[in-house]
């Protein structure tokens, strides 16, 4: 870190911010966050039911082709 800090003339504290929020924005982009973001609890069972039925899927599969508002 402190070589590509040094070339880049950055800190080190910048190399590792930067590395952070790269690794969050492609974590955010994965299937399993995108659909379990909103998820607040979930047994170890269904996350990894969920999880499973995820990993099959294709990004065709999670392209949403329309929604609908629905009111509970």
């Amino acid at each position: 870190m402190k070589q590509v800090a040094s070339v880049f003339n950055m800190t080190v504290t910048d190399v590792i911010r930067e590395a952070v929020r790269e690794y969050v924005k492609k974590k955010k982009k994965a299937p399993f966050y995108r659909l379990t973001a909103n998820v607040q609890e979930a047994s170890a069972e269904e996350n990894s039911e969920m999880l499973d039925e995820i990993e099959s899927l294709s990004d065709d599969d999670l392209t949403i082709s329309s929604s609908e508002r629905v009111s509970v």
